[in-house]
């Protein structure tokens, strides 16, 4: 599966996310609210709300897998 960069920035919301939920989880922590001026600023907000488009996106990541996996004849 080739990756566009518009891929390339979604996945790394995602994992940016994904390490935010998880200092989140264990430690109390939150890291883009603590960079961005707390979970309720305005930066904050459109950073959490551009991860949750990424995350969204990604969900188109599973059908060109699937197309890429039938094209190489993958079952």
């Amino acid at each position: 599966m080739k990756m566009k960069p518009l891929d390339w920035f979604a996945l790394s919301l995602i994992i940016l996310g994904a390490i935010d939920l998880g200092l989140i989880g264990f430690f109390r922590f939150d890291l883009i609210g603590s960079i961005f001026g707390g979970m309720t600023s305005w930066f904050a907000r459109i950073i959490y709300a551009l991860i949750g488009l990424a995350g969204i996106y990604a969900f188109s990541m599973y059908g060109r897998i699937a197309t890429n996996d039938l094209a190489r004849g993958d079952k």
